[in-house]
């Protein structure tokens, strides 16, 4: 059976971000409710709208401005599930940052995931997609506010906060300056990632594996510029949470057919595929497999194989896993 001829394979997504899953419209409409004026941030068909990476941040944390409160997390959570449903996802793992849910508040936090866990688990019930979180520190916040972020992670670990990452500005110091705070996730049980290889070269990989002990790396693609690395990524299995139609979007390459996750992927490393954030860069779960069949000839053996990668490679509990397996099964029959 050829890709082409299943329509919309089972897919596990493990790089995404809650807030920049957010559809346009519905930032819209909720600046609207607040009488908040943000119209700035969107073209004129009513898309987001950036010039480069550093933009982008700036149009993602004024389109975050307009949610206040849980209620909004909640709302937010079920709009996102039912896109994510839509391209065929049934498991995905979101960033979630205390930094825009109650300023780093354990006890607002709480409030802000009680509200998205109901969401998703009514999300679940309703569209059959499995929802897990991970606690992200914002890099160019600064290490202060990290640790912030990383004690509402310890205080709210359990089998929906499973994770703790790094995203943000990667030219914003260094992995190190980042070590207390990923070493109290670690003690408190949470899996491990950072953003890495995104804007920063191959030294940036090797900083947060050398540093933070991650398992996972979100990116990671530009490993492929030191050849030792890759050897290095494939030897020890670390698992890639590759993002191919957000690398082109924002210039990092020209095309997919440039993008290093072919290579990558033949070299032995453990690539997955994920959209990052997806309303942004104009893709979808879905875009990003049928992209991926047409740049590199991929077809259904393939993509079952990452799937796996990526099942074997989340952070979610077993039970959570065989639920999931089972479900792979009844679909690939």
């Amino acid at each position: 059976m050829s890709y082409v001829s299943r329509a919309n394979p089972a897919k596990l997504e493990l790089h995404h971000h809650l807030e920049g899953a957010a559809p346009p419209a519905f930032i819209r409409g909720l600046a609207k409710e607040k009488h908040m004026d943000i119209s700035g941030i969107f073209d004129a068909q009513g898309a987001y709208k950036y010039v480069d990476f550093w933009d982008f941040l700036k149009v993602y944390e004024a389109a975050t401005s307009t949610l206040q409160s849980p209620e909004d997390y909640a709302r937010l959570t079920r709009a996102v599930l039912e896109e994510s449903a839509k391209s065929g996802v049934i498991y995905c793992e979101t960033f979630l940052s205390p930094d825009f849910c109650g300023g780093r508040d354990v006890g607002a936090w709480r409030e802000y995931l009680l509200a998205m866990r109901e969401a998703a688990e009514a999300a679940e019930r309703d569209m059959g997609i499995t929802l897990r979180g991970i606690v992200t520190a914002i890099r160019h916040f600064g290490p202060d506010k990290a640790r912030q972020t990383a004690v509402c992670a310890a205080e709210t670990v359990g089998d929906f906060i499973v994770g703790f990452g790094l995203a943000g500005d990667e030219t914003s110091g260094a992995p190190a300056d980042f070590k207390w705070s990923f070493d109290c996730a670690r003690e408190a049980g949470l899996h491990l990632t950072a953003h890495a290889g995104e804007w920063g070269g191959p030294e940036s990989v090797r900083a947060v594996l050398a540093d933070l002990g991650v398992s996972r790396v979100g990116h990671g693609v530009r490993a492929i510029e030191d050849l030792a690395l890759v050897d290095q990524l494939a030897e020890q299995g670390v698992v890639l949470e590759v993002c191919p139609g957000s690398n082109v979007a924002l210039g990092v390459y020209p095309s997919l057919r440039k993008h290093p996750i072919g290579e990558l992927y033949r070299r032995g490393v453990k690539v997955t595929i994920s959209t990052d954030d997806p309303p942004f860069f104009h893709t979808t779960m879905q875009a990003e497999y049928a992209g991926l069949h047409a740049a590199f000839d991929w077809d259904d053996g393939v993509f079952a194989e990452i799937t796996q990668t990526a099942l074997d490679a989340a952070f979610c509990d077993a039970d959570t896993k065989t639920k999931l397996r089972k479900r792979l099964e009844t679909a690939h029959d």
